[in-house]
C-alpha cells in the first residue's frame, strides 16, 4: 500500500460529507459568475440604455446571489472541517494503536520527540489538507475555468490573450513543485529533531541542573534551533522565488485587460458592460494565479507530512501474536529456558542458557553489570523473541502463547521505575483499574509503601509527577513492587525491585513473597546485586557474559567457591558462614 492509498482509507469514510462540500463549493463557483454579469448588463441596460425598471431586478438578483453565497461558504466550511477532524481522529487512533503494538527493538531505533511529532506537526499539516486545502483548491480552478469561459463568451480575442499566461504558470508551477518538496522534507525532519531534543532535556532536567549543564545545553539547542531555521530559511526561499512570478503573471491579466480590452471598447469591438463584464472576473482569474505557489507549498507538505507518518505506522513489529495463539485464563507458572540464545546487533547478548523452574519456586538471578540478566526475564515476557532455543511456560512455547494473556499473567517491578502523572493509588491499581481501593490498600501494606502513603498529606490520591517525580528512589520501587503484587500475577518478575530500600524493609518485603507464594503458587524471579535478596531462593543463576557459570541453592554456591562465593564473602565479610546460618534458621524460627 502507497502513503496515498493508505490515507485515503480513512478519507473515505467521509466521502458524503465530502462530495457534499465538493457539491456547495461548485455552487458557489458557478454562482460567482452571476454578480460580473449582472454589473455589466447594469451598465449596458441601465445605465447606457437608461432602462430604470430593470434596476430593482437586477439589484435583487446581486442581493440574493451574495446571500446565498455566503450561506454556502459557511456550511461547506463546516462540512470540510468536520470531514477533516474525523479523519485525523481516526489516523491518530490507528497510528496510536500501532505504536503500542510496536516491540522493544522498535523503541529503541526511535526517539519519543520525532514520534511525537508525527502525531501533532505532521497530523496538523494533514488535517489543514483536508479542512482548506482541498476545496481552496478544487474551488479556484473552477472559478478560473468558469471566468475564462465566460470572457469567451464576451470576446473570443480577449480571452485566447488572457490565456497566453497559462503556459507560464504552469511551468513555475511544475518547477516549483520539484524543488519544494526535498526542502519540506528536511523541515519535517529539522523539526522531529528539534522536539526530541526538547522532550529529552525536558524529561531529564534535573540531571542537567545536578551537573550545572544549563549553559552546554543551551549551546545543543541553539544548534538544533539553527538547524531548524535554515531548513525554514531554505524553504522561504522558493516561495520567496516563485510566489513573485506567480503575482506577475496575475498582473499581467490585468494589464492585458486595460491595455487591450480598453482599445476593443474605444474601436467598439466590445461595449463598456462587457469591460465592466470582464473587470468582474479578473479576480477569478488573479487569484489562482496569485495563490497557486502557497497551494503548492501545502500540498507537498502534506504529501511529506502522510509519508513520513505511513513510515512509522508501516513498520511491523518482529514479535507479534500468533494467529492461533492459546488463551488460557491463569497460567500455572513452570518455567524452562531450553538451549536459549538472543543476538541482537550482530553481538550475543545471552548464549546457551538452560534451566527449568516449577511453579511457586523462587530464582535468584545474580551477575555483573550487562551480564544479561534482564534480557532473559525480557525473553520470557516476550518483549524480545529468542535467536535460538524456545522458552516454555508450562511446557509451551510463549512464541505460540497469546502475548496479551501472556503478559497479563506477569507482573513486573522493573529496574528503572516508570510512574504515571497520576495519584498513587491510579499507580498502584494500573494493571487492575476496576480493583477496590482495599486491594490497592493490601498491595501497598505486602510492599511496605502504606505507611509512607499514609504519611502524604493527600494519602493515596496525592499525585505524583512525571516519572514518580517528587518521591524517593526506594518509595518509587515500592510502589511499582505494589502495582505488581496487585496483579496477583503467575509469576512475578523484580528486577533489582529492592535496591533502594533498607535491609529491614527488605527483609519484611521478602516475608510478603512467600506469603504470597503459598496462597497462589507464584513463580517469582528476582533480580539482584545485594545476596540478602536471593540467598533464600530455590534456585541461584550466576550469570557472566551472557552465560550461566553457576546454578544452585545458596548453600551450594557458597560451598562452591567460585563468583558467588567471592561475591557473598565480599558483602558479608569474613563472618563465618555457620554463624550466618545460625541467624538465618532463627531469622526464620521468630518469623513462623
Amino acid at each position: 500500500m502507497t502513503p496515498m492509498k493508505w490515507f485515503y482509507s480513512f478519507l473515505k469514510k467521509y466521502r458524503g460529507l465530502m462530495l457534499l462540500g465538493i457539491l456547495m463549493t461548485t455552487v458557489i463557483a458557478a454562482l460567482s459568475i452571476v454578480n460580473p454579469y449582472l454589473s455589466g448588463v447594469i451598465v449596458d441596460d441601465v445605465v447606457s440604455a437608461g432602462n430604470y425598471s430593470l434596476l430593482p431586478g437586477l439589484i435583487c438578483c446581486l442581493l440574493g446571489v451574495t446571500i446565498v453565497n455566503g450561506v454556502l461558504r459557511f456550511f461547506y466550511q463546516v462540512v470540510f472541517e468536520t470531514a477533516s477532524q474525523g479523519t485525523l481522529y481516526d489516523m491518530r487512533d490507528k497510528v496510536y494503536r500501532k505504536l503500542l503494538q510496536e516491540d522493544f527493538a522498535f523503541y529503541n531505533k526511535k526517539r519519543t520527540g520525532d514520534l511525537m511529532s508525527r502525531q501533532t506537526g505532521d497530523m496538523d499539516a494533514i488535517r489543514h489538507f483536508v479542512a482548506y486545502v482541498i476545496y481552496v483548491v478544487y474551488q479556484n480552478v473552477l472559478l478560473f475555468a468558469f471566468a475564462l469561459l465566460m470572457v469567451f463568451t464576451v470576446n473570443v480575442k480577449l480571452a485566447l490573450c488572457m490565456l497566453l499566461v497559462l503556459p507560464f504558470t504552469a511551468a513555475a508551477a511544475f518547477k516549483q513543485s520539484k524543488e519544494v518538496k526535498p526542502a519540506f522534507q528536511r523541515n519535517r525532519a529539522c523539526f522531529s529533531s528539534l522536539n526530541a531534543f526538547v522532550q529529552e532535556n525536558i524529561s531529564g532536567n534535573r540531571v542537567v541542573r545536578a551537573f550545572a549543564k544549563e549553559d552546554y545545553e543551551i549551546q545543543k539547542f541553539e544548534k538544533e534551533n539553527d538547524k531548524f531555521r535554515d531548513a525554514q530559511i531554505k524553504a522561504s526561499r522558493i516561495w520567496m522565488k516563485y510566489v513573485p512570478v506567480f503575482e506577475i503573471l496575475s498582473y499581467f491579466l490585468t494589464i492585458i485587460l486595460m491595455v487591450y480590452g480598453g482599445y476593443m471598447v474605444i474601436q467598439e469591438e466590445i461595449t463598456l458592460g462587457d469591460l465592466v463584464k470582464v473587470n468582474g472576473y479578473l479576480w477569478m482569474l488573479n487569484t489562482p494565479l496569485r495563490m497557486a505557489g502557497w497551494w503548492i507549498n501545502d500540498i507537498q507538505n502534506f504529501i511529506t507530512s502522510v509519508e513520513k507518518i505511513y513510515a512509522t505506522y508501516s513498520e511491523e513489529p518482529s514479535v507479534t501474536t500468533p494467529v492461533r495463539g492459546g488463551i488460557h485464563k491463569r497460567l500455572r507458572g513452570d518455567v524452562e529456558f531450553r538451549n536459549v540464545s538472543y543476538r541482537a546487533d550482530d553481538e550475543d547478548i545471552v548464549m546457551d542458557i538452560n534451566f527449568k523452574v516449577k511453579a511457586g519456586e523462587t530464582v535468584g538471578i545474580i551477575g555483573s553489570t550487562g551480564a544479561g540478566k534482564s534480557t532473559l526475564m525480557n525473553l520470557l515476557c516476550r518483549f524480545y523473541d529468542t535467536t535460538s532455543g524456545e522458552v516454555l511456560i508450562d511446557g509451551k512455547n510463549v512464541r505460540q502463547m497469546d502475548l496479551y494473556n501472556l503478559r497479563d499473567n506477569i507482573g513486573m517491578a522493573m529496574q528503572d521505575v516508570f510512574l504515571f502523572s497520576d495519584t498513587i493509588e491510579g499507580n498502584i491499581a494500573y494493571g487492575r483499574p476496576d480493583c477496590s481501593f482495599a486491594e490497592v490498600k493490601k498491595a501497598a501494606i505486602m510492599a511496605d509503601a502504606n505507611h509512607f502513603i499514609s504519611a502524604l498529606p493527600q494519602g493515596y490520591d496525592t499525585i505524583v509527577g512525571e516519572r514518580g517525580v517528587g518521591l524517593s528512589g526506594g518509595q518509587k520501587q515500592r510502589i511499582s513492587l505494589a502495582r505488581a503484587l496487585l496483579k496477583n500475577p503467575s509469576i512475578l518478575i523484580l528486577d533489582d525491585t529492592t535496591s533502594a530500600v533498607d535491609m529491614e524493609t527488605e527483609s519484611y518485603i521478602q516475608r510478603q513473597l512467600k506469603t504470597i507464594q503459598e496462597d497462589s503458587d507464584c513463580t517469582v524471579f528476582v533480580i539482584a546485586y545485594r545476596i540478602s535478596s536471593i540467598k533464600d531462593a530455590d534456585l541461584i543463576l550466576v550469570m557472566d557474559n551472557g552465560r550461566i557459570i553457576e546454578k544452585g541453592t545458596h548453600d551450594q554456591l557458597v560451598a562452591r567457591g567460585g563468583y558467588y562465593a567471592k561475591a557473598f564473602h565480599n558483602q558479608y565479610g569474613e563472618i563465618p558462614y555457620d554463624l550466618l546460618q545460625e541467624e538465618k534458621n532463627n531469622t526464620q524460627k521468630g518469623g513462623n
